[in-house]
């Protein structure tokens, strides 16, 4: 059985089970209207990153770009965080170059 919280969060898969190449998305669909559209499309570089990734970015944007704040949040050192945030542009570059 499964029990899944009010916030769970499914993330949107990237790679393929298969190959492991990044996926393109194919279709986008509007639920009210049921129109489609079709292509061949890239997944925006942030969605390309891991969840945690992407709280962080989240967090880092809330809190307006403030490293001291987020450091104070999370309990964490000042160059602890800057190193996180160093560490995800690094992925960010990685998944643009691909």
């Amino acid at each position: 059985m499964f029990i899944f919280a009010a916030n769970f969060i499914v993330m949107l898969p990237t790679y393929c089970p298969s190959c492991h190449a990044q996926l393109k998305v194919t279709c986008l669909k509007c639920h009210e209207c049921n129109t489609e559209v079709h292509g061949s499309f890239d997944l925006p570089a942030l969605a390309c990153l891991s969840q945690k990734d992407q709280e962080f970015i989240l967090k880092f944007i809330k809190y307006s770009g403030s490293l001291k704040e987020m450091a104070n949040e999370l309990k964490l050192s000042y160059p602890t965080v800057r190193n996180m945030l160093d560490e995800i542009i690094e992925r960010i570059v990685d998944v643009e170059k691909r």
